[in-house]
């Protein structure tokens, strides 16, 4: 649970729940950024959940870190409160003209094209957070066989749709941008879909994804 709440700024502390990266610490910063963002607390203008932290912005004419600080060291969790996730499959084409990296995945980490792919796909992934753009989901965690950094010279403008990994993570890109994942494939379905006000995000923390590898016919045909 909480190792620590801090003030961030005048207006903003955060909620340190250590410094790992895994899922069981993951867990716990959805679970309170969800049951801070049902209970609407006055004064509360942002909650912002990352990998291990919880950032929390307020309006100090209303309240103020002492005050906020409280209700997070008392608040109580019930059923309601408990993970509810999604399982969600998600359509990858690796073809060629998709898999930008693939080769290059090939010459680093010294295996063949097939076992990499059988690798990815053969693995759940669970959505630790959304950012960086709109709805972009990062997804670990990733086999330790395909673990690698990103690109040395990051790329001006990836591909909408386009699914890369980079260290333990794997991530979706939801607009046209620029990036240094190293893309092995790419996806038809929308994940963000900004016309939803309510819920424009397909994945969202707490969600585990399977991915499926869909030919270029499929691809293009996806949704008809």
């Amino acid at each position: 649970m909480i190792k620590n709440i801090l003030n961030l700024g005048d207006a903003a502390l955060y909620c340190d729940f250590g410094s790992e990266v895994n899922k069981h610490i993951n867990s716990s910063v959805i679970k309170y950024f969800r049951s801070l963002k049902k209970k609407k607390i006055h004064g509360i203008n942002n909650l912002t959940p990352s990998y291990n932290k919880l950032i929390i912005s307020y309006d100090l004419k209303i309240t103020n870190f002492n005050e906020i600080k409280k209700v997070i060291e008392n608040i109580s969790f019930d059923k309601n409160d408990e993970l509810v996730t999604k399982k969600i499959e998600i359509p990858i084409c690796c073809d060629e003209k998709y898999s930008l990296d693939l080769e290059r995945l090939k010459e680093k980490i010294k295996l063949e094209k097939d076992e990499i792919l059988k690798i990815f796909f053969s693995n759940e992934y669970f959505c630790y957070m959304t950012g960086f753009i709109a709805g972009m989901p990062f997804l670990g965690d990733l086999n330790n066989k395909l673990k690698i950094k990103r690109l040395e010279t990051p790329r001006i403008k990836v591909p909408k749709g386009s699914v890369g990994i980079t260290e333990q993570f794997a991530n979706i890109y939801t607009f046209e941008s620029p990036g240094g994942w190293n893309i092995i494939g790419n996806t038809p379905i929308k994940i963000f879909d900004k016309t939803k006000e309510s819920k424009p995000n397909l994945i969202n923390p707490g969600d585990t994804i399977v991915f499926k590898q869909i030919d270029t016919e499929k691809y293009l045909n996806y949704g008809e």
